[in-house]
């Protein structure tokens, strides 16, 4: 199995001896270090981590699982098995379409015109690579996300200086940003508690779902290894 992250502490949340993790920020890195990194013994993709809220009743901390993907216009389809035991594993999981975007959706007008557009739950920037690749492939796909930003909060301009393209935290930027803006300092706070509600909801589905992401219950053991 492959899972795919978008930022370092999603991968340490769900790096196990018995997968891959590959890490990337960067849509077009992250697609070609997906592409070499399946090989024979690759039983299954999986996009794990946190999204941007779309939906207006999802909090902080709520976790979607993915029955499509959405990549543009195109609409992908997970694996109907190994979604329904990630949703069935996972207490007050839902169920529902994530999108997949390019760059980050951080304005409140951007998601509800997104999510009146396809009537996805959440976004991230990882979820339709896995889903393209996945397809092309032939592999079983699932995806995992948590709320962190919801739909009704922007991101400030901090939050989104700190996030470099290899899924690192830029502390030195995002000092900078607020140094330029301190009006955006409640936000930024704002933004770390949603993240801290999102991260623990990571911690306790990686610690239900086990070795193997439900993926090991019907697809066989995964290829062990790690790669950022």
């Amino acid at each position: 199995m492959i899972v795919v992250v978008g930022l370092a502490f999603e991968a340490k949340i769900v790096a196990d001896a018995g997968m891959r993790v590959i890490c990337s920020g960067d849509g077009r890195n992250l697609a070609a270090s997906l592409t070499r990194a399946i090989d024979e013994k690759c039983g299954g993709l999986i996009s794990f981590g946190v999204a941007g809220g779309l939906h207006p009743d999802l909090e902080p901390g709520t976790c979607v699982v993915a029955s499509e993907i959405l990549s543009g216009t195109q609409r992908f389809a997970t694996d109907a098995t190994w979604s329904r035991k990630l949703a069935g594993t996972i207490p007050d999981a839902v169920c529902g379409a994530i999108a997949g975007v390019p760059k980050p959706v951080s304005h409140t007008e951007a998601k509800r015109a997104l999510h009146a557009s396809t009537g996805a739950l959440a976004v991230d920037m990882e979820s339709h690579i896995v889903a393209e690749i996945g397809a092309a492939h032939g592999l079983p796909v699932a995806a995992i996300r948590v709320i962190t930003d919801p739909a009704d909060r922007a991101l400030p301009k901090a939050a989104l200086a700190a996030m470099r393209p290899n899924g690192t935290t830029d502390i030195l930027a995002m000092v900078k940003q607020v140094m330029r803006q301190p009006k955006e300092l409640p936000a930024l706070m704002r933004t770390a508690l949603d993240a801290r509600a999102a991260r623990a909801t990571l911690v306790r589905g990686r610690r239900l779902l086990g070795p193997g992401l439900g993926l090991a219950d019907f697809a066989g053991p995964a290829t062990p290894s790690f790669s950022g």
